[in-house]
């Protein structure tokens, strides 16, 4: 039976969620990602409407979860209550402590922990689907991979899903949270909110006062904690990179392209990528590759060939001279690298020094595009950053240096 609220939805949103309560009413999307700094009200937003929805359809129900169970009670339970009070409609939803759960009628919210994720296949119904589910906290699971296996345990029985995803934004361009949020999907819709959007009387004289004295003191921190900012931790190698799609049309015209190769078998993958260099622009586009473990070299060389029919040169890591030859045998035009001291730091420097736009296309190249934007230098025991570059999670950019390697006819990186 659908049940209409009392009070008007206006009344209990910030005026930034608006537009995507329209969307979210309309189901313009499927994964909604709400991202912002301390006060943006985006937990508040989202229970809202888990509440509301659940309302009108008697077969919707909900999951929520959080990386810790431990922490369920005092924050998403807590705040679903709320959201019950504030619609006024608690004479019509039923709590329980043990198991946590929230009732109305027969349907039902839910709580979990992810400290296994496989264990979100144990999650049964009674009654109809789980249309909302609800990742509070994102930046705490480990990586998407944890995300997508809930996913595919939960998303089963319907046809109309509403997935949330709130945090704060980690300061860190490698966080695999901003990473994902970056790239673009036709079913997702990304939110950013702040406190400044919020009506100063729903937070309080104290937050606000908190909040300007940290803009006054410390404005790096302030960006990042109160307006959701990805700030950086300031060992971000390559700041110099745009994750855009690349157009066939823009491919047809590339005429200035070249490869490289990086080995790889069981633990690490074998890593062949195809760029263009645009030397007058200082632009490079990363549009091909192949990313691989337990590849053999007869079928990277058919792919190569398949790829490369004109027989463009493809510059290999020279550690495997006889891969080298291997794949010379089976067709693909293929030299080693020059390397010598320092050959890795040069090349890297020129790559996030010499060159001004680095454009990836993260559907195309979803491994470069992961491996560019996180890599950062590490950090000592003291906190402070080595002067060495990692060398793990490189396997794409260790390609493209040896493919830019000859960009003048003359080794570049080498000795």
């Amino acid at each position: 039976m659908m049940c209409q609220t009392k009070v008007s939805i206006k009344d209990r949103i910030a005026p930034s969620f608006y537009q995507l309560h329209r969307q979210v009413k309309r189901h313009d999307a499927t994964h909604y990602w709400l991202k912002g700094g301390r006060g943006s009200t985006k937990s508040s937003f989202i229970s809202i409407e888990i509440i509301l929805g659940m309302m009108k359809e008697t077969r919707r129900n909900a999951v929520v979860f959080r990386k810790v169970g431990g922490t369920l009670r005092e924050s998403v339970y807590e705040q679903l209550i709320w959201a019950i009070d504030e619609l006024g409609v608690a004479d019509k939803w039923k709590a329980r402590i043990s198991p946590l759960s929230l009732s109305y009628g027969k349907q039902r919210i839910v709580f979990r922990g992810v400290d296994d994720p496989l264990k979100s296949k144990s999650i049964k119904l009674s009654h109809g689907y789980f249309a909302y589910i609800w990742f509070e906290e994102l930046a705490e699971f480990p990586e998407m991979d944890t995300i997508n296996t809930v996913l595919q345990s939960v998303m089963r029985g319907g046809t109309t899903f509403w997935c949330f995803y709130s945090y704060n934004p980690p300061e860190s361009v490698q966080s695999w949270v901003n990473y994902e949020a970056s790239l673009d999907r036709p079913d997702k819709i990304v939110h950013h909110s702040t406190y400044l959007t919020v009506p100063a009387d729903w937070l309080g004289a104290p937050f606000i006062a908190e909040a300007e004295h940290m803009k006054a003191v410390n404005d790096e921190k302030y960006r990042h904690q109160y307006l959701g900012e990805v700030t950086g931790t300031g060992g971000e190698v390559f700041r110099n990179v745009t994750l855009r799609h690349i157009t066939d049309e823009e491919i047809g015209l590339f005429d200035r392209i070249y490869r490289g190769l990086d080995w790889g078998y069981a633990a690490d993958p074998l890593a062949y990528m195809v760029v263009q260099y645009d030397k007058t622009r200082k632009r490079l586009y990363i549009f091909r590759e192949l990313y691989r473990v337990n590849m053999s070299n007869a079928k990277a060389a058919a792919y190569i060939n398949q790829e490369n029919p004109e027989k463009g040169l493809v510059i290999c890591d020279s550690a495997e001279p006889k891969s080298i030859d291997d794949i010379e045998e089976r067709g693909v035009h293929a030299e080693g690298a020059v390397k010598g001291p320092g050959s890795v730091e040069r090349g890297i420097r020129f790559l996030k020094d010499e060159i001004e736009e680095i454009v990836i296309d993260p559907d195309r190249c979803p491994n470069a595009a992961r491996e560019f934007t996180q890599y950062e230098l590490e950090k000592d025991k003291l906190g402070n950053f080595k002067s060495v570059y990692p060398d793990k999670n490189n396997h794409t950019i260790d390609a493209v240096r040896y493919a830019l390697e000859r960009i003048n006819d003359a080794p570049l990186f080498g000795w």
